[in-house]
């Protein structure tokens, strides 16, 4: 059994202060591989050094959309991206997207600053790393535009927590669909409906460690040893085994993933 932790920040506290312990425990509760995600281009250069360092560690370069209002719309991030991108390890683009629950950036800041990395993912042709909160109708219009173009991108909706309207736009659109230890909540059951449908070829896991840390480790931080608990949930939900539901999420990774190279065992 191996499976990825397609979604984790190994630049944050306290991951920052001694990251060996945590690859080590991962690497024993079978996690092999991870991907540590950019949330601020001015910051990527601790997300590649950490990718640099592990074989098994993957990143990507982008903006969270809490970030955008640091950023003025007069200046396009989609050329640093594309730039940042050439680096052998970057192999996605974001986290970016729509976040219109906390509003810490105002909706046209957020919306100029996706359209900046969308246009990237064409350039690149890398997929997109989406993070999206009420501001599902958005999301969906600005990723259908895409493809009608003539470069159509492709990506993964992180930390999955929509409606069904969303996973369904998202999944007719080509996109992946991540589940986090969300889903282990005593709330979280509309995601486990969804969770129960979502087509075996479109499912990844993830931690988005250090948060979100599943039962029964919640109210703790979160680490990617954890996946383990989350993945053995999504199992039983799915009706599968945890070695089966192991191998498609990491098949689908490296799909979605192209430019992530296997690490010889």
């Amino acid at each position: 059994m191996m499976l990825v932790d397609s979604h984790c920040h190994l630049n944050y506290p306290p991951y920052n202060q001694g990251l060996n312990q945590y690859i080590l425990r991962a690497k024993q509760a079978g996690i092999g591989y991870f991907l540590t995600i950019g949330t601020e281009l001015s910051k990527c250069s601790e997300i590649m050094s950490i990718a640099e360092q592990y074989q098994e560690v993957f990143c990507s370069v982008g903006t969270h959309p809490h970030e955008a209002g640091q950023i003025s719309n007069k200046i396009s991030q989609t050329e640093e991206i594309v730039l940042l991108s050439n680096h052998p390890k970057v192999i996605g683009i974001g986290e970016c997207g729509l976040d219109f629950f906390y509003m810490n950036s105002n909706p046209v800041e957020q919306i100029s600053i996706f359209q900046d990395h969308i246009n990237a993912a064409q350039k690149t042709q890398l997929p997109l790393i989406i993070h999206t909160r009420d501001a599902e109708k958005q999301t969906i219009d600005m990723l259908s535009n895409t493809q009608i173009s003539s470069i159509p991108v492709s990506g993964v909706l992180h930390c999955f927590t929509g409606t069904e309207t969303l996973a369904r736009a998202a999944l007719d659109l080509g996109f992946y669909l991540s589940i986090s230890g969300i889903v282990t909540f005593k709330n979280a059951q509309e995601l486990r409906d969804i969770v129960r449908w979502i087509p075996d070829d479109r499912l990844l896991l993830e931690t988005d460690a250090p948060f979100l840390a599943p039962v029964p480790h919640r109210g703790k931080q979160n680490e990617p040893a954890f996946l383990l608990n989350t993945a053995e949930l999504v199992a039983n939900i799915r009706n599968t085994t945890l070695d089966k539901l192991s191998q498609s999420t990491t098949e689908n990774f490296f799909r979605l993933f192209k430019k992530a190279n296997r690490v010889d065992r």
